[in-house]
């Protein structure tokens, strides 16, 4: 039973991985961008880190940045260009104070910034943790300076006491919405608004349950709104699921939602939230048992069109260390809504054992609607205002805030799936492609400090490119977007970084161009070169969809390179792979085979070994990439090889070889015949002293052992399986390039063969 068990397991185990490897949810991006000081704009200062609060003020043309105890005002299209800053530090007593309550006092002990929003006249609204006693303040910037009015207000409920919480704000009509903790130790979880009256939601574990807050987002519900329905806030944040009927804790991801109008009740909830609700997210990420866990949204809404119409990106991450891969998923507002609006409630039952068992309720549902904003059907019954609900509506929405039915995503699966990286921030932009056509362009910031840059074309997931940001790599704590300088602004914990979002001109032929599949870019014919369309009037070349690069014109001939080398020389060609996506191969006008014993693939080029005249000639890379089924070839490089007798050439790539003729082929042989004396004397001496046996006996055993024995020692003398490690020379698989283990920004490499080391027999010296 148990060896049949186990050959089930074999068998399918090489099927899981090709499945795992060919799945279509797994991206590779085409092209991975290493770090390019011209190409980013960077900013950072000596001594100051956790650059991760961004306000963008484009009526200002800045990029306002908060980090550890300073406030930068930066030039919005290059923010290498500091116009102002602001420090905003701790006393030495608040620094003391900290440090006497446990705290790391050059760590934990700072002012971080940690909101950054603008006023509607104009000025900015500033909070800092403060050395854990969280203080807010108002800023402005005028004649090129930014001025703090050092009007201290209570930051508690609105900014984190502990620098590196988690937490979520907005701000709304001069309003802020906060998601962060009460007290010192963060175990008070609060969702409020902070205005003449606060309103927070309950301290209970039934509201908030040891949570992680992601992001808020506002949306204007009632306009044009038929029943005269109310804004709404919503919420986005994980948390231990009061649900689950396990043993374990389970995290799960929520999203919750307020009423923009909502001032508690008059009794019940009063000055706590009575229109708070919750629900379950689903990303269902290849049929994982664990949910994944939501680390960032991004509302994108068309401004022609109705609010119901938004949708929420979202990215999320496994709960679970075994698991690798981080997903995006997007969902309808109307989704969310209609859940809120219509769906069942979930209520607590205790059981036996005094444990609490959650299931859908089932029972009469209050009228009006436990959760529901104040709309025409409620004014009609002569409820204008949280504060005239009765209390048997209240009651029910403060012991049952969580909904049955869990949100599911646009299509019921993820638009990305991604193995080897862990995404951290999203952004979204809509982009309208050559022929009218408008496509969302994802920009995903990662832990590995790089921006992935994707598209979801009619279900089929692609990615543009993966360039690196930071370097050395950083996660990636925030991102923005302006539409006014078309650029992306990320921060980390060492410094800040910007990148266009066009990024046509690393396009060196129309066919990298159109094969690029990318939204923003498309080959000027006339120029040349791949242009932005925004930038261009004429006519462009791009097949975002199909990427159909028989629309190009015939490229030009590649000029050979001429090389020349010696004979028994060694010569490197080279050919970098121009996408991850693509395969190289060599040809010669003389027909050798690659590889040879004599001509060698490499991750990069192509290696001539030993050569000789036979060897001279024309040899071609050439590159194939395949596209919705067809392959697209293009001459990557070509060289012309020449054997001369000097061994001088131009633009020579030589490795060192052995000489043939002269003192060194004597020395060698000298040296070759006393290793091989060496060598026969220690043999010798090795059987004289049994260490080896001899060949004529080693088939002799003791007669007088038992047959137990014999076994057992034949168990013991027989090998063992040889443990094969591979030698590679380099990453081979394309499909793992984005392996964590692995270099994230190497081009796409051929499989180079392995070659298994069997294992050796160790030889006892101690005698020697």
């Amino acid at each position: 039973m148990y060896p049949l068990g186990s050959l089930c397991v074999f068998w399918l185990l090489p099927v899981a991985l090709m499945l795992e490897e060919d799945s279509p949810l797994d991206c590779v991006p085409r092209k991975s961008v290493p770090f390019y000081r011209d190409y980013t704009h960077t900013f950072s200062e000596k001594g100051v880190f956790n650059y991760t609060t961004m306000l963008l003020r484009e009526d200002l043309d800045l990029l306002v940045l908060g980090a550890r105890e300073s406030i930068y005002a930066l030039d919005l299209k290059n923010i290498s260009k500091k116009l102002a800053s602001v420090k905003w530090e701790v006393t030495q007593q608040q620094k003391m104070d900290c440090k006497n309550k446990g705290k790391s006092p050059e760590m934990e002990c700072k002012n971080y910034i940690r909101i950054l929003h603008k006023m509607k006249d104009n000025r900015m609204y500033v909070c800092g943790s403060n050395a854990f006693d969280p203080v807010c303040d108002y800023m402005s910037y005028a004649d090129g300076k930014l001025t703090l009015e050092k009007k201290a207000e209570d930051g508690k409920g609105k900014c984190p006491f502990d620098p590196f919480q988690r937490y979520a704000s907005i701000m709304v009509d001069n309003t802020l919405y906060s998601a962060t903790s009460m007290n010192f130790l963060g175990s008070e979880p609060v969702l409020m608004r902070s205005s003449s009256s606060i309103i927070r939601t309950e301290f209970k574990s039934s509201w908030l349950n040891e949570p992680t807050f992601v992001s808020m987002a506002q949306m204007p519900e009632s306009e044009k709104s038929e029943d005269g329905d109310d804004d709404k806030v919503y919420l986005f944040f994980s948390e231990t699921a009061v649900e689950c009927d396990c043993y374990n804790t389970l995290v799960v991801s929520r999203v919750a939602r307020v009423c923009k109008g909502d001032l508690g009740g008059q009794r019940t909830l009063q000055k706590r939230w009575t229109s708070f609700l919750k629900a379950r997210m689903d990303c269902p990420v290849l049929q994982s048992q664990l949910p994944y866990i939501i680390q960032d949204t991004y509302r994108w809404c068309d401004p022609h069109q109705s609010w119901k119409n938004c949708l929420f990106y979202a990215i999320f991450t496994p709960q679970s260390d075994t698991l690798q891969h981080s997903a995006v998923c997007a969902y309808r507002v109307s989704d969310i809504s209609k859940v809120f609006a219509e769906g069942k409630y979930k209520t607590p039952v205790p059981v036996e054992t005094s444990f609490v068992k959650w299931v859908m309720y089932s029972g009469d549902v209050p009228v009006p609607r436990p959760g529901a904003c104040i709309n025409n059907e409620a004014r009609k019954a002569g409820i204008t205002q949280t504060l005239d609900l009765p209390d048997r509506t209240l009651q029910f929405i403060k012991d049952k805030p969580l909904m049955d039915q869990a949100i599911q995503p646009v299509g019921q699966k993820p638009l990305l799936v991604r193995k080897g990286s862990t995404f951290t921030r999203i952004i979204v932009d809509q982009v309208q492609d050559a022929n009218g056509k408008k496509h969302h362009v994802m920009f995903i910031g990662t832990e590995e400090g790089t921006v992935l840059k994707a598209v979801n074309y009619d279900g089929e997931m692609f990615i543009i490119g993966e360039i690196q940001l930071f370097q050395p790599p950083k996660a990636i704590k925030i991102l923005k977007m302006s539409n006014v300088t078309g650029q992306l602004y990320a921060g980390s914990d060492d410094g800040a970084a910007q990148m266009p979002v066009a990024t046509c001109e690393r396009s060196s032929s129309c066919m990298d161009c159109v094969l690029a599949r990318d939204p923003y870019c498309g080959w000027d014919k006339v120029a040349g070169r791949c242009v932005a369309l925004s930038n261009s009037k004429r006519e462009l070349i791009q097949s975002v969809t199909e990427g159909q690069a028989s629309l190009c014109p015939a490229a030009d001939p590649v000029r050979p390179m001429n090389q020349s080398i010696w004979p028994g020389g060694n010569l490197k060609l080279s050919c970098p792979t121009p996408s991850n996506l693509a395969q190289t191969s060599w040809e010669m006008d003389k027909g050798h085979q690659v590889p040879s014993a004599h001509l060698q693939l490499l991750q990069d080029g192509l290696l001539i070994l030993n050569a000789s005249d036979r060897h001279a000639g024309r040899y071609r890379c050439l590159s194939v990439e395949r596209s919705k089924g067809v392959n697209y070839t293009t001459i990557v490089s070509e060289y012309e090889v020449r054997i001369t007798a000097t061994g001088s050439g131009k633009g020579l790539t030589l490795l060192p070889q052995a000489q043939s003729d002269g003192p060194s082929k004597i020395v060698l042989q000298v040296s070759v015949g006393l290793l091989v004396v060496s060598l026969l004397t220690l043999l010798a001496w090795n059987f004289h002293k049994g260490h080896l046996p001899l060949p004529w006996k080693c088939g002799q055993k003791s007669r007088g052992q038992s047959q137990g024995t014999r076994e057992d020692v034949g168990a013991s003398q027989r090998p063992g399986p040889a443990e094969d490690k591979p030698l590679v020379l380099g990453t081979g698989n394309r499909n793992n390039n984005h392996n964590r283990g692995e270099a994230a920004f190497s081009a796409a490499e051929n499989d180079v063969p392995c070659v298994n080391l069997p294992s050796l027999q160790y030889i006892d010296d101690s005698e020697i």
